[in-house]
């Protein structure tokens, strides 16, 4: 099976790598800063973890509707929608007085995710084949990744002007992201998703998260699960991690993440598709699980900024390879209902980060190890998911022929 994208595909997935950047640049604007801005609210690593955890409630209750939906009325528009809602969230998170209004504006962009993200999956997924589904997740990603980039930096000079001005900013960015979309080709035809909304509206959207245990891709969404809880903790307080344990600013805090997000791009662009011609998604996944988890025992150990860096970027390349590894497997095994297939995706995420953040915040609280040391212990755990089962090895012999 050829693993080079079609034309075809080109377009669309460029036109959805750069709606996503420029989500993502906005994103990683505010990271460095989110230390300061907490402090406005005399607030830190556990409200850090709330604010994530309210973020991961809404992906949660809102992700099975915004799969189904995209099945039912098409990617762009469920796209469109869910990228409107974060710019409102990053405007109501830049004009809040209260940690309650951070928290509310926190789950209206995670409502916004919950919608986008699933919907961005299932489009890749239509676009693409078993054997480049991959690269196209993989693309998704770096774009992403780029965002996070120049996100970060850009941030930084712009917190120089008030604290508050690079969410605002950001939601100008997701605007524009939301803009771009009006350009994006439908995937599904009239008559597909006229079937697609019989078939959906046989299973209420209350059965779904009960119902995905009998997929033939429930060891995935179960492995999507405990990675994003292992994962989170690390994402959730790293900004503070840094801050407190090497005393770095948020100019320091931008230089690591610009450098592990670069890591990143090179992973997900370059290297992804290579390796899994040569390793197969099951024992890529594995490696990655075993790195990311030493990964994050090394960086307990404190020696200078660049120790940090290298121990950085190598926690940011094998994470790079897990999420589309995993997110192609779903999606290889889902058949026609890929946004049900991906909504179930971002539900079992959100569960992740719905726990991760709060254990995490109130761990980093009591003492900035703890987070770490637990992050790395569920990820080494998640090894006893990634065992091949007979069916799972006809799959990958499939896609790879």
């Amino acid at each position: 099976m050829s693993r080079q994208l079609s034309k075809s595909a080109k377009f669309p997935l460029y036109i959805l790598m750069l709606n996503l950047f420029i989500a993502l640049l906005g994103q990683g604007m505010v990271i460095p800063i989110l230390p300061d801005y907490l402090k406005q609210f005399d607030a830190a690593g556990t409200a850090a973890g709330y604010l994530v955890a309210a973020f991961g409630a809404a992906q949660f209750l809102f992700s099975p509707i915004g799969g189904q939906l995209s099945d039912k009325w098409g990617r762009k528009k469920l796209i469109m929608l869910g990228l409107f809602l974060t710019v409102l969230s990053d405007l109501m998170f830049a004009a809040s007085t209260s940690l309650q209004l951070l928290y509310f504006a926190r789950f209206i962009g995670g409502i916004g995710l919950g919608l986008m993200v699933p919907s961005n999956m299932a489009y890749v997924a239509d676009i693409t084949t078993p054997g480049t589904r991959a690269k196209g997740m993989g693309y998704l990603g770096a774009a992403m990744n780029l965002g996070m980039v120049l996100g970060p930096g850009l941030g930084g000079i712009i917190a120089e002007l008030g604290i508050r001005v690079p969410y605002f900013f950001a939601a100008g960015m997701g605007l524009i992201a939301t803009l771009l979309t009006i350009f994006l080709p439908e995937t599904l035809t009239l008559e597909k998703r006229q079937s697609l909304s019989k078939q959906t509206n046989r299973e209420p959207i209350t059965r779904q998260f009960l119902n995905s245990f009998r997929t033939p891709y429930f060891r995935y969404l179960l492995l999507i699960l405990v990675m994003t809880f292992g994962l989170v903790n690390y994402e959730t307080v790293y900004a503070l991690f840094v801050e407190q344990k090497y005393g770095f600013n948020a100019g320091k805090i931008s230089i690591i993440i610009t450098v592990g997000a670069v890591v990143g791009i090179i992973v997900q662009v370059w290297l992804l598709d290579w390796i899994i011609k040569r390793l197969s998604e099951m024992k890529l996944i594995r490696l990655s699980l075993i790195m990311t988890g030493i990964a994050l025992l090394l960086m307990l150990i404190k020696i200078n900024l660049g120790y940090l860096l290298a121990v950085s970027a190598l926690f940011f390349a094998f994470n790079a390879f897990l999420r589309p590894t995993v997110s192609s497997l779903i999606a290889n095994a889902a058949g026609d209902r890929q946004g049900y297939a991906s909504g179930l995706n971002t539900t079992y995420t959100s569960i992740g980060n719905i726990l991760g953040p709060m254990i995490a915040g109130g761990l980093f609280d009591k003492h900035i190890d703890l987070p770490y040391i637990l992050g790395a212990i569920i990820l080494l755990a998640t090894l006893f998911l990634t065992g091949d089962s007979p069916k799972s090895k006809k799959e990958r012999i499939a896609v790879h022929d």
